[in-house]
């Protein structure tokens, strides 16, 4: 209807992503061609292969039913504390999606690193933004795994996203969700995406409970599954983060918003304030739609959705 503002497009098909992978080619124990059949047996189309330091494209394994997406990892490292304990220093890890694999292939091999100016924000916001140049685009990754605070990551102005979830780190120590760490991005005039992700190395199997597989995931809407519409679809922002529940749609209608669902029992809009709307579903229930009358004050919303395994699906920040 004319009068909808769809957040998420109306129009095309989500597919299901992770956007960060680790391979034999680093610290993963999975090869490339591996993580390829692991994640299309589990209904994933798209995978970001983020080795560390070290850019890849796998084109070999694009076909009409997968998408390799070429990127790497970076770290940007602070001091080691006088314990000697790596454990606690502080560190950036920032993930690099290329927009355009087939250009400046043999730059992009060079596989461009950062020097370990940690303290130095302005060197690493110019970093990020020569790579953007270069056509990639940064995703900040898990804020608590690294040791971060708000004063560490406020100023980062390059990124366009960051991990609201990272599954491995949920394994690590129950840490990999972070959705306040959003907020406060959002809070200090950051306008960005969030994403979900495994973040996977695959020690153990898949069936294993400590498996790091198969725990986050970002579902795009895309217009048909090639690289060029994934790559549009993720820099447009028409996706949403999930641990398992699904957005199926979202749009404001006169001064409501919509969100339509998988069963869960609790959907939450968030806003720059502390004041949410809610709805929730009685004991033994559940609920797939939710309405929320607008205000015109909420600065941004976000729908949190969970369902009753304690998951949640989050939409990016819409500034309205």
């Amino acid at each position: 209807m004319e009068d909808r503002i769809w957040l998420l497009p109306r129009e095309g098909q989500f597919y299901k992503a992770n956007l960060h992978c680790h391979t034999v080619l680093s610290d993963g124990e999975r090869t490339p061609e591996e993580i390829k059949e692991m994640y299309q047996k589990r209904g994933y189309s798209v995978v970001a292969y983020t080795d560390h330091r070290r850019y890849e494209w796998h084109e070999h394994l694009m076909d009409t039913a997968f998408i390799p997406l070429a990127a790497y990892e970076v770290n940007i490292d602070g001091e080691t504390p006088p314990s000697g304990d790596k454990s606690r220093r502080k560190t950036y890890h920032i993930n690099l999606y290329d927009e355009n694999p087939c250009a400046g292939q043999e730059e992009k091999r060079a596989s461009i690193l950062p020097e370990h100016r940690y303290a130095d924000i302005k060197y690493i916001n110019e970093y990020l933004k020569h790579m953007r140049e270069m056509g990639f685009f940064a995703c900040y990754n898990h804020p608590y795994w690294s040791m971060q605070t708000i004063e560490d990551y406020r100023d980062l102005t390059e990124v366009w996203a960051m991990e609201i979830y990272n599954h491995g780190c949920e394994l690590d120590g129950m840490y990999g969700y972070n959705p306040q760490s959003y907020d406060e991005m959002l809070r200090t005039g950051n306008r960005l995406f969030c994403v979900a992700t495994d973040d996977n190395h695959n020690p153990a199997p898949p069936e294993d409970p400590f498996s790091d597989s198969f725990g986050g995931f970002t579902m795009i809407k895309a217009r048909e599954l090639t690289y060029p519409a994934v790559v549009e679809a993720l820099l447009k922002g028409n996706f949403y983060a999930s641990m398992g529940p699904e957005i199926r749609e979202l749009f404001v209608e006169k001064d409501r918003l919509v969100v339509r669902t998988s069963p869960v029992e609790k959907i939450f809009v968030v806003t720059e304030g502390r004041r949410c709307h809610r709805k929730m579903a009685g004991p033994g229930e559940t609920l797939t739609e939710a309405v929320f009358e607008l205000t015109g004050t909420e600065g941004y919303v976000r729908v949190d959705a969970r369902d009753s395994r304690g998951l949640h699906a989050n939409s990016n920040a819409y500034f309205l």
